[in-house]
């Protein structure tokens, strides 16, 4: 194997964009659209590859959805959280765990959970 690339789905995937785009950094391309309305796309840079891709069934996410799970290693943790803090998440504090890393966590529009982990310095 070479790569794999995570298909993530979307309630609304032009507010999801915000999060993507705006918070993360990442770009936009290969959009797919059915009458008029996006309902897939890859997200990316330089190093990581996401297709978006429209939920199924109610554009409401259910009580008991967990979704996925993300951990990013940001290139600086501290302005990753502010950006994302700008924007309007409820990130939470940056912690040292006693595992070694520093992280943080906040969830997208979605509802999924995204965990931003760099290793603690000594």
């Amino acid at each position: 194997m070479t790569s794999c690339i995570p298909v993530i789905p979307s309630a609304d995937l032009e507010k999801s964009l915000r999060f993507w785009v705006d918070g993360l950094g990442l770009s936009v391309d290969r959009e797919m659209r059915y009458e008029g309305k996006l309902v897939g796309c890859m997200v990316h840079n330089e190093h990581i590859y996401c297709w978006l891709n429209k939920r199924e069934g109610t554009p409401i996410k259910q009580e008991d959805y967990e979704g996925i799970r993300l951990y990013w290693a940001p290139v600086n943790i501290h302005q990753t959280r502010e950006r994302l803090k700008r924007l309007g998440y409820d990130v939470s504090e940056i912690a040292e765990r006693d595992y070694g890393q520093t992280e943080f966590f906040v969830t997208d529009d979605d509802g999924h959970s995204h965990c931003f982990g760099v290793a603690t310095e000594a």
